[in-house]
């Protein structure tokens, strides 16, 4: 497992990567998010500024949440597999409070999507474009990269279909 404790706006919050494959409760889930490939390449998705995760909707599993955001976003589909989840523990963070629209200890679950269908891109939805790239590029792309990401990346490349 590995810690790191990051600047929210103003709050510090404690980010805990944890490879358990079994989901977290529900209620406690704030977002799912998936690396997505196709023949060893990486999907990018251009999101115009919003970042890279999936918030569920209402009665969504997090497994429908990230086949519907891929599909959204990125115009593909394909099978789904849990790598585990980032514990956000709020709990010495002084801006956190009980009216907070997030759990004091709640969860990010992580997916490796493997794409077995690639659609045209229409860009309907909020992104503007889609790329496949080197895995090991994704820093050159995604300028808040850290170690926890690198680490959950890793484990995604190294997760194949048996």
């Amino acid at each position: 497992m590995i810690t790191k404790v990051v600047q929210w706006g103003e709050a510090k919050v404690r980010l805990t990567w944890n490879p358990d494959t079994q989901l977290p409760p529900r209620h406690l889930i704030t977002s799912a998010h998936a690396f997505c490939f196709q023949d060893g390449k990486l999907l990018l998705v251009n999101l115009n500024h919003r970042g890279w995760d999936g918030h569920m909707e209402q009665g969504e599993t997090p497994t429908e949440c990230v086949k519907r955001e891929a599909y959204e976003e990125g115009y593909v589909r394909g099978s789904c597999f849990l790598l585990g989840h980032i514990v956000v523990d709020h709990s010495a963070n002084p801006k956190w409070d009980e009216s907070s629209p997030y759990p004091k200890i709640g969860y990010q679950v992580f997916y490796r999507m493997d794409i077995e269908q690639v659609l045209d891109f229409e860009g309907k939805y909020e992104s503007v474009e889609r790329i496949f790239i080197n895995p090991n590029e994704v820093i050159d792309y995604y300028h808040d990269w850290n170690e926890l990401y690198q680490e959950i990346l890793y484990r995604a490349i190294n997760h194949h279909r048996h």
